[in-house]
């Protein structure tokens, strides 16, 4: 089934476009029901905020996750000098956002503007400190208000307080092919879940038993799937493949994996998967992710679910920084995705 490029990247830049760092979901949860009901499909809505679409098809149910949830940042306190001390939501480093602007939402809807900055900030003035320090959330990197602030107090009268959170630009844009953008872990791979649901629907395909499409929002801290619904008997975890040295992850191709930092991936599903790459001549690569690595579908394991789980996912470059695929790796993916779940 052909792969709808332009519907895809259009999906993932409306979703980029509502913030959802881990925890602040409820915007980003109305923007994927209103997609999932455009598209004609039944969905229900967990109870701490996931959201999960009925494909229809009948036996063996099989669960597909992508996840919505994203890394950010979190008010931790206000500073002496109106800056903002910021604590990581997720694996976030300093070191990868330095320098990035910001969206400060506050809990009472109100929302704000500011940017990453190090203490102190000029290599014309601080050399040394700039370029030998490494960045430290707790001691040199703080949150500059776009506002006229001197003092906690000033920063407390817009309303913005601790705990509050803070949403980073992502900076989407598609040159020849390579995609460049924050949260391609995971919007990208949402998008790829929504292009299949079009596809399916409007070709009226046949699914090869009862699928759900789980969209998820807390994966970044390790239990967006830790409930299932009744019956579910495999999981199947659609994320990022991380590019590095003896990595076989590539831009333009979709991974398999066989193992991450907690376990291995169920043999048999992950070879199911595999026939399906070599039936459908996909261009795919086995993959084993360490020391640093892990998919919802560990999640669903950790929670006792009595289930076999795998993942794949689109080779990407710079993970949880400023992320690099290509179309073809989102391509292959949604290719190995309908070849799974059609296959008969």
């Amino acid at each position: 089934m052909n792969f709808d490029e332009k519907y895809c990247l259009k999906m993932f830049e409306r979703l980029l476009a509502t913030d959802s760092p881990t925890g602040y979901y409820e915007q980003i949860q109305k923007e994927i029901c209103a997609i999932i009901k455009d598209l004609g499909y039944e969905y229900e809505v967990t109870h701490k905020g996931g959201v999960i679409a009925d494909l229809g098809g009948k036996g063996k149910p099989l669960a597909v996750t992508a996840h919505l949830d994203n890394l950010g940042l979190m008010v931790r306190h206000i500073n002496s000098d109106g800056t903002l001390n910021v604590a990581p939501i997720g694996g976030l480093f300093p070191f990868y956002i330095v320098t990035e602007n910001v969206r400060i939402h506050t809990r009472d809807g109100k929302t704000y503007t500011g940017a990453v900055c190090r203490i102190p900030n000029s290599l014309h003035v601080t050399e040394e400190e700039l370029t030998m320090v490494l960045p430290d959330f707790r001691k040199n990197v703080c949150v500059v208000l776009d506002n006229d602030v001197k003092d906690p107090e000033d920063v407390r009268k817009l309303g913005i307080e601790t705990g509050d959170y803070i949403a980073l630009e992502p900076r989407f844009t598609v040159s020849n092919g390579y995609i460049k953008s924050r949260f391609v872990d995971d919007k990208a791979n949402v998008a790829v879940l929504l292009t299949a649901m079009k596809a399916i629907k409007k070709n009226k395909l046949k699914l090869n038993r009862k699928v759900y499409f789980y969209f998820s929002l807390y994966e970044e801290i390790g239990h967006g799937t830790n409930w299932l619904p009744e019956g579910v008997e495999d999981i199947l975890a659609v994320d990022i493949a991380p590019m590095g040295p003896e990595q076989n992850s590539h831009e333009k191709k979709v991974s398999i994996f066989a193992m991450d930092s907690r376990f291995p991936y169920h043999d048999t599903m992950t070879n199911e998967l595999r026939s399906c790459a070599i039936k459908g001549k996909i261009d795919y690569v086995m993959d084993v992710f360490t020391p640093h690595y892990g998919s919802d579908g560990d999640g669903s394991i950790l929670a006792g679910y009595d289930i076999r789980h795998a993942a794949i996912g689109p080779g990407t470059a710079n993970s949880h920084g400023y992320e690099r695929t290509h179309v073809d790796g989102l391509k292959n993916t949604y290719a190995l995705l309908m070849e799974y779940i059609t296959k008969k």
